[in-house]
């Protein structure tokens, strides 16, 4: 049968941030953390969607704890009045799950002037989770979860000369470095919150092939570009339902033997019950995340030194 939804232990009196909750992989995060008795913070960027996602959640889990705060990863104002909110509101975070994200678009750029599958997927997360770390670690088990794909093995490392592509931008090329920084993200946190002797733990997760929203926006997004066209179609036949997509990431989140930098996707790679993942790339990933580090405090401002911040 393999690892489900019904594995999840109690979260009695946890909270749990989810990026992207209003929908897709996210929602389902967010609606089985409630069901197993989580406090649940919902960040997300569209309210009118995020409300429909309240109800929805409440319809399937009736007295789920749940909370609103808008998020727009696009925005580095956005980030930061967001986590703000949720200090104010919150000593503790046990969970945060860096969910939210967008896939092979059309060049863009987010208002801070990032490329914007990079400053989506990662720079508004890097800034999140460096903002909420002093909950995270005042709180004992708690875990960060970094969703990343499949796409990162045709991803390239961020290039500190040149990280938002510019003259060199391709919608896949773009989603592969971001999903690839991603990975990366996760598994440099890992390395820096054991080298600090933190309780927190970081974890990695792919969700394989997905039949979420996701496929639709990027669509929408791309005018129907036929790349996009045809993922939607193949996620829509042969993908996973949301529900099953959710698990790896559920599983990285919750399961009490999931070591911290464990690596958690589906067992035939884009389908099949969560399992431990086998990390690969790791010749010059020391090198890499040093990289991403690199751009990433100078891009936003904000550092990820846990020797500055406090538990």
């Amino acid at each position: 049968m393999g690892w489900n939804a019904d594995d999840i232990p109690s979260q009695s009196g946890r909270t749990a941030v989810v990026t992207g909750a209003n929908g897709g992989l996210g929602l389902v995060t967010a609606r089985e953390l409630a069901a197993k008795g989580a406090h649940v913070v919902l960040a997300a960027r569209n309210p009118a969607k995020t409300e429909a996602a309240v109800q929805a959640i409440r319809a399937a889990v009736p007295g789920a704890s749940l909370e609103v705060v808008t998020l727009d990863l696009s925005s580095q104002a956005s980030v930061k009045e967001s986590a703000a909110q949720i200090l104010a509101a919150h000593q503790q975070v046990d969970l945060l799950i860096n969910n939210a994200g967008v896939m092979g678009i059309p060049e863009s750029r987010t208002v801070d002037g990032y490329e914007m599958q990079f400053g989506v997927d990662h720079l508004g997360h890097w800034t999140f989770t460096a903002l909420l770390l002093p909950a995270l670690l005042r709180t004992p088990g708690s875990r960060v979860v970094t969703v990343t794909s499949t796409a990162h093995h045709m991803g390239r490392a961020v290039n500190p000369e040149n990280p938002h592509l510019e003259g060199n931008y391709g919608a896949w090329r773009a989603y592969g470095q971001a999903k690839l920084a991603n990975f990366h993200f996760g598994l440099g946190l890992q390395r820096d919150l054991a080298a600090a002797g933190a309780e927190t733990t970081s974890l990695i997760a792919h969700p394989g092939l997905s039949n979420t929203d996701l496929q639709t926006v990027s669509v929408e997004e791309s005018g129907g570009g036929a790349s996009q066209k045809f993922f939607q179609t193949l996620a829509q036949r042969t993908g996973m339902s949301a529900d099953d997509g959710a698990l790896s990431q559920l599983r990285a989140a919750t399961d009490p033997t999931a070591p911290g930098g464990g690596f958690y996707g589906p067992l035939f790679v884009n389908n099949g019950r969560p399992v431990r993942k086998p990390i690969f790339r790791r010749l010059g990933m020391n090198r890499a995340v040093s990289a991403l580090w690199q751009v990433s405090e100078a891009e936003t401002g904000v550092s990820l030194d846990l020797g500055t911040v406090t538990g």
